[in-house]
């Protein structure tokens, strides 16, 4: 069976010639400058953080010895900062780079049915405080990690973990937000793109994971 024809003088779409003017214009190269200009920016923001480096062996050394005398480490984050949260406490319970002791570490956004329970119940912004106020003791630690410092969730969590007497932690970016003042190690990448701020958090929890390694 022959395909269908149009009527004499018919041309099918797909050999139609689009002349030059009505053509889609090439953005391959405006796209590859964008992302070569998201490269620069990532690369800027990570090589900011040689200059954290002092703060970040403080708070890696308040951390770890707290760990070493029966405290825990709570993390906590929202969105792309609660992967990171889950990523750290992982990574101490379980392995980085070489075989060592397990550390306690517990992410209080890996619960989904605490999650929901509790925002269900009280609310969001008491998801993180309530787990706070039931589990965190003098002794342990509250790491957050927000790129605005703005997140009322975490807000309230540092605010209940400083109640109980915990060590206050926070991997921020841009001013710090609200939660730079209540943590007493603030570590703020000094970007504003979330993106960027989040890729300078990444290294800075395996920098804390290679301290971890290290004792």
């Amino acid at each position: 069976m022959t395909g269908l024809r149009g009527p004499p003088g018919y041309t099918p779409v797909s050999s139609r010639r689009v002349p030059p003017s009505f053509r889609q214009p090439d953005t391959m190269t405006n796209i590859q400058d964008h992302l070569r200009q998201r490269i620069d920016g990532s690369v800027a923001a990570i090589e900011s953080i040689r200059d954290l480096v002092p703060e970040l062996a403080r708070v890696g050394n308040s951390i770890f010895e707290r760990m070493d005398n029966g405290g825990t480490l709570f993390t906590a984050g929202n969105g792309g900062s609660a992967a990171h949260a889950l990523h750290l406490s992982e990574e101490l319970v379980g392995r980085y780079r070489s075989n060592r002791k397990p550390m306690p570490a517990i992410c209080l956004n890996a619960d989904p049915t605490a999650l929901t329970c509790i925002a269900n119940d009280f609310g969001f912004e008491s998801v993180f405080a309530r787990q706070c106020a039931a589990l965190v003791r003098p002794g342990d630690v509250l790491l957050v990690f927000s790129t605005s410092g703005r997140s009322g969730n975490l807000i309230e969590a540092l605010q209940t973990a400083r109640e109980n007497e915990a060590l206050t932690v926070g991997l921020l970016g841009g001013d710090g937000g609200p939660c730079r003042d209540l943590c007493d190690h603030p570590i703020v990448v000094p970007a504003e793109d979330s993106a960027f701020i989040q890729e300078g958090h990444q290294v800075l929890l395996h920098l804390l994971c290679e301290m971890a390694e290290q004792r």
